[in-house]
């Protein structure tokens, strides 16, 4: 492909304006610089030269693969089922729903492989809202396009009630409300951060239970962003123990990631409009961090 730089794409790496033009990945842009096959100005360039308006762009990366979300027999922990819904425990470590990077072993493939066809997105069907790769507990996926529809107003409207206990590095007060608007880290595209153009994001939490340097909290979202938890509680002082992201990793735990874990969840039936609620306790990896931090502070 040929292209002239333009003016508003003067000082862009090389790397981000082929990825932006060719819809590839930038590590897949910068992956064909290195191998000689970016030219600007018919010299082979690095992924980092920054361009300039009037630089003559010359390169060939293929496109992202399209992704699928194919049923994968895996194991599945279904707290409640009927024909509108399924209610599941997921454990750490394993990826909501497909994504580049990761295409199968998600909670998607396996509730496909449960329940059969879902209704919705292509890569997250049925899904109603979602959790973090390590964060462990209580999802709701939606069987059928009626069930969606009412349960994914139900969640706009903050008539989903979802609570999360989480094991935090330093003691807060009894309890508090924490707002910040949550976007990208600008430093880090990888991150999440409280910046001034995010989406709005509330987090309530209460002290459950008190250590010298750790303490175990509930958390009630009015939002549901991404990371959010993860995000407010590192802003204010207090991350969520064992966060590789926000915070640092504890050699002393073994699970995967934050001791975080969605353990209830409520909401009135999509058809019947009945309450439900469920609970989940958290893992043995929880229990055993919260042990540790309670036991050997």
């Amino acid at each position: 492909m040929l292209h002239v730089v333009s003016a508003e794409q003067a000082g862009e790496r090389t790397d981000v304006i082929v990825a932006a033009l060719s819809g590839a990945s930038r590590s897949a842009a910068a992956q064909s610089a290195k191998q000689g096959g970016v030219l600007v100005n018919g010299i082979p360039a690095k992924p980092s030269l920054a361009l300039e308006a009037g630089d003559v762009l010359e390169f060939s990366v293929a496109p992202r693969a399209a992704l699928t979300a194919e049923p994968e027999r895996l194991a599945l922990d279904v707290v409640y089922e009927d024909d509108d819904l399924i209610v599941v425990n997921k454990p750490a470590g394993m990826v909501t729903h497909p994504a580049h990077g990761v295409t199968s072993g998600t909670l998607v493939n396996a509730v496909l492989a449960h329940a059969g066809a879902l209704p919705g997105d292509a890569l997250r069907p049925g899904l109603v809202h979602r959790l973090d790769r390590d964060t462990s507990g209580l999802l709701v996926v939606a069987k059928h396009e009626q069930s969606l529809r009412r349960l994914g107003a139900a969640m706009k409207h903050r008539r989903i009630a979802r609570e999360y206990l989480g094991l935090v590095c330093g003691v807060p007060h009894t309890r508090g409300t924490i707002e910040g608007p949550i976007g990208r880290d600008p430093r880090n595209r990888l991150k999440f951060a409280i910046v001034s153009d995010g989406k709005p994001a509330v987090t309530h939490y209460e002290l459950r239970r008190s250590f010298p340097k750790h303490a175990e909290l509930t958390f009630r979202l009015e939002t549901g962003r991404t990371h959010q938890i993860r995000v407010h509680l590192a802003a204010a002082g207090y991350p969520i123990l064992n966060d590789p992201i926000y915070g640092k990793r504890d050699p002393r735990i073994d699970q995967p990631g934050q001791a975080l874990h969605a353990w209830r969840l409520s909401f009135r039936h999509p058809a019947t409009g009945l309450p439900l609620e469920f609970e989940a306790p958290p893992p043995p990896a929880y229990e055993r961090a919260l042990a540790i931090v309670s036991g050997n502070d």
